[in-house]
């Protein structure tokens, strides 16, 4: 996920050292289960499903006036609604993953605002908006982005800046999904994402990481960075049978480096190798209820009945280093940023790609990759340059 430009570089090597002593506490608690674990791949293949359900119903949502906070609202309950019905026979842990965000236009991410407060945004014409949501089963995570166009015409073709950028994100990552096998490594991708970027005309967004998924884990160790830097860099690493990515690309039409908001943060994941007792009843109430529903993956303020309640232990707890902030981030007012993110299996024969929906390229035309040439293999689009 992303990190906030200004402060990247402390956080991105703390953040590193956070998740290592994470997965070291999972590890020692019980075998690690990875795909080759019987059940492991039904798992994440059924929390997958809904993910993507979810996502195409939300999207049947995203029309000209539509409230942000009713699409947010509408996912988190679509989600809660699709888990009810399954694995109701089995004690299985079951819930959101990462809460429905819909960020729009310059915003990069992590906008999931609240009823309560001025921040919400009505959609209008034209505006390019992002939906992500996450589901988990057994604490196997399923992860999905996707952008579409609000718009009072369905069949209206995308052009200009807005089709370069959302073009460039999808196409990235389409290539890059080629590259996620045993024996390729994670600055592959880096390298890849660079380069169709720069034939669009856009940058990708920087501070953006694309994290292993173990269970219970949303930010494992091994990552592929959308843009690397000179002091944003990404130990390399070869990518090994059975691990599990969240591959996230995010692209801007603006300079690509993100600024944290003035905007609420409203989206929270504990942090498990922090303890403290909270002095007030509420932060104690909250916290507590924290750990019963989410104990290691990611929530927002909206899923507490007693709002006052929450943001009290929420303040409190951050005081406390309890929680891990995702504060909402943007590129400069007028530039226009695109996110595509699936969940991607790495099996011996190839990637498995289990979230994601196909963006319908023929609404979408853009001049700056006239150049370019998509040849569509195996249902994936695949940039290749004229000679």
């Amino acid at each position: 996920y992303m990190g906030i430009q200004s402060k990247f570089q402390f956080n991105f090597f703390t953040k590193l050292q956070s998740m290592e002593k994470v997965r070291e506490d999972v590890e020692e608690q019980a075998p690690e289960e990875t795909l080759s674990t019987p059940g492991v791949i039904d798992k994440y293949q059924d929390a997958a499903k809904i993910a993507n359900t979810v996502l195409e119903r939300v999207i049947g949502r995203v029309q000209v006036g539509s409230r942000v906070v009713d699409l947010c609202e509408f996912g988190d309950n679509q989600i809660n609604e699709e888990l009810n019905k399954i694995y109701n026979n089995k004690k299985i842990e079951k819930g959101p993953a990462f809460p429905t965000c819909i960020s729009v236009n310059e915003i990069c991410g992590h906008f999931s605002p609240l009823k309560s407060e001025g921040t919400d945004y009505i959609l209008k014409d034209g505006d390019v908006v992002k939906i992500d949501l996450g589901i988990h089963i057994d604490g196997f995570i399923a992860l999905v982005a996707h952008t579409v166009v609000a718009t009072a015409d369905t069949s209206a073709i995308v052009e200009g800046t807005k089709a370069d950028v959302i073009l460039a994100a999808y196409n990235a990552l389409q290539a890059s999904l080629r590259l996620l096998k045993p024996g390729n490594k994670n600055d592959d991708v880096t390298r890849t994402i660079s380069s169709v970027c720069e034939s669009y005309k856009v940058n990708p967004l920087e501070g953006v990481l694309s994290h292993e998924l173990k269970k219970h884990l949303i930010d494992g160790n091994n990552v592929i960075i959308n843009k690397e830097t000179f002091d944003q860099k990404a130990d390399e690493h070869e990518f090994q049978i059975n691990e599990v990515y969240a591959l996230d690309v995010i692209v801007s039409s603006g300079e690509g480096k993100p600024k944290e908001s003035e905007y609420r943060t409203t989206v929270f994941k504990r942090a498990i190798e922090k303890t403290y007792t909270l002095k007030t009843k509420n932060a104690r109430q909250f916290f507590n209820e924290v750990i019963d529903k989410y104990p290691t993956l990611c929530f927002s303020i909206r899923a507490f009945e007693d709002e006052i309640s929450a943001k009290i232990g929420v303040s409190e707890s951050l005081k406390h280093e309890l929680l891990i902030p995702y504060p909402v981030l943007i590129e400069k007012t007028g530039d226009i940023v695109a996110q595509f993110k699936v969940t991607v299996l790495v099996l011996k024969n190839g990637p498995k790609v289990i979230t994601g929906l196909p963006l319908i390229c023929l609404l979408y035309t853009s001049d700056a990759a006239d150049d370019l040439l998509c040849v569509d293999l195996g249902g994936r689009r695949i940039i290749k340059k004229k000679k």
